[in-house]
């Protein structure tokens, strides 16, 4: 631990949460909800972005950056939460090793709920090309196997339109990914379930429910990884402690605010980082 992480005490420190752009957002979300008391401090890499078409040495660079950056702030982090399918893949094993005092918290598609959801036991999971060909996700697909069917869907250039708020791709890309997964629905050899395997995916839930027959059930992983967050959390804040939020961009800042104040009402000027 070093002198600067012993002058705060760790109830006063925030939860640190990145992921390659605005995607974490619903993530962030989830954890306000549950810690409505925590400080948190969002960074949106975007100046690097999508790290779903990346490889694992790009991301695992990126990954070690933001941690040394959160965990050098004012005050530093007490707890990281890896807001992106694609990262968590690639570098949580090493961030839990290179920061073993630093509860690491990470995201993988919600395919165990899907599992008990699904009544087809056929279940279609949306994520990007980084997160279906990684090994930690081909080895909990593994867990489930015989289990249900999991048709997946490497769903390129969704994400870059949810960050940049393009309505029209975010359409287009939706309907043509539905299509590929297959004929969706509630009788026997139907898809029933679609898992959303990237953070950026649930707000793009009302384009996709749209396109699906009642019945269908959408699942994404924010509220599993908040309780997941609490449970490891070092020390809770204050319950008179209203909770507050920073945000930094890598990127363009107004992609990030917009997004903050378009599904979380957040109001929150965003810091640049040259990072």
């Amino acid at each position: 631990m070093s002198k600067k992480a012993t002058q705060y005490p760790i109830s006063k420190r925030p939860i640190g949460v990145f992921d390659s752009g605005v995607g974490g957002l619903s993530v962030l979300q989830a954890l306000r909800r549950e810690l409505p008391h925590e400080d948190f401090v969002y960074l949106a890499d975007s100046g690097h972005a999508p790290y779903g078409e990346r490889d694992d040495a790009f991301i695992i660079q990126r990954a070690r950056a933001i941690t040394r950056y959160l965990l050098q702030g004012q005050p530093p982090i007490q707890a990281l939460v890896i807001a992106c399918n694609t990262a968590t893949a690639a570098a949580i094993h090493l961030l839990r090793q290179e920061h073993p005092g630093l509860p690491v918290v990470g995201v993988e598609p919600a395919l165990k709920p899907a599992v008990a959801a699904s009544r087809t036991q056929r279940i279609g999971v949306m994520a990007t090309r980084g997160t279906l060909a990684s090994q930690k996700f081909n080895a909990l697909l593994a867990k489930f196997d015989g289990q249900a069917e999991f048709i997946c869907q490497p769903c390129d250039g969704l994400a870059d339109a949810i960050e940049h708020a393009n309505e029209s791709k975010l359409i287009a890309l939706s309907a043509y990914y539905i299509r590929a997964i297959g004929q969706f629905g509630l009788k026997s050899g139907e898809v029933d379930t679609l898992v959303l395997g990237c953070t950026h995916y649930p707000f793009a839930r009302a384009q996709l429910q749209a396109l699906l027959p009642a019945g269908v059930q959408i699942i994404d992983n924010g509220e599993p990884v908040a309780r997941q967050t609490r449970r490891v959390l070092p020390q809770a804040a204050s319950a008179e402690h209203t909770g507050q939020v920073r945000l930094y961009s890598t990127g363009n800042p107004q992609l990030l605010a917009q997004a903050a104040q378009r599904w979380l009402g957040l109001a929150c000027a965003v810091q640049t980082l040259m990072l």
